[in-house]
């Protein structure tokens, strides 16, 4: 009998010894979806976290995706701007200095992949990474777009696409243009890390239809992998 009784006490013992069955390894990363990351000092919406959707000013920062205004100055402190500039610089006067400014009747259209900016913490910030793994953006494979368009004063329509990619670390830049390791230019420099590889612009005011740049080197998204 007594031992009988002291079975089920040292097989549940025993099960509680054991390694759980399919547990799921401790996460190493913050996420959007679980509310982990959030809005960097200065911006407008510090310190709240970044939802999984579009945020006040148009940025998916999950889906990597923005779309609204040219005047996207949130990370200035500013709020959305919603098309009255009267009202708008009454509360923000100083808006009117921002880079953005003179722009801001023209619609973005933003994508990028997530070595451009990741919708996830790896390193413990509590931030969004940037050419994560990576010193710089130099040979980090990071690309974005940009599609642009707004009115003219004649009542047409100009349309502005570009593609821009993070150079690769053997890529060498001379007079403002970068070019691969065996001098294929791969476009114009931006930003000090990035070439221009593909520009098209369709305004009927200044006459542009179609392609105005496509680098010599290939242009795809995926070329300058690391």
């Amino acid at each position: 009998m007594k031992i009988t009784k002291t079975l089920p006490f040292l097989l549940a013992l025993t099960l509680l010894a054991l390694p759980a069955v399919n547990a799921s390894p401790k996460k190493d990363y913050n996420t959007i979806t679980e509310g982990e990351v959030f809005y960097s000092a200065g911006h407008y919406l510090a310190g709240q976290p970044i939802p999984t959707g579009f945020d006040l000013f148009g940025y998916n920062y999950q889906g990597h995706l923005f779309k609204g205004s040219y005047v996207y100055s949130g990370g200035a402190g500013f709020p959305p701007y919603e098309g009255d500039d009267e009202a708008y610089l009454a509360e923000n006067p100083s808006a009117a200095s921002h880079d953005a400014w003179p722009y801001r009747d023209t619609q973005l259209l933003m994508k990028w992949n997530d070595a451009w900016l990741s919708n996830m913490d790896r390193d413990g910030d509590a931030l969004l990474d940037r050419h994560y793994g990576y010193t710089s953006y130099i040979g980090s494979g990071a690309w974005e777009t940009n599609h642009m368009w707004g009115d003219n004063p004649d009542g047409t329509q100009w349309n502005y696409y570009c593609k821009v990619v993070a150079v690769p670390a053997d890529a060498t830049k001379s007079s403002g243009v970068w070019y691969t390791y065996d001098g294929t230019e791969i476009g114009p420099d931006i930003w000090g890390e990035f070439a221009t590889t593909f520009e098209v612009s369709n305004d009927p005011s200044i006459g542009d239809h179609g392609a105005i740049y496509n680098a010599p080197a290939p242009t795809g998204f995926g070329y300058y992998k690391p």
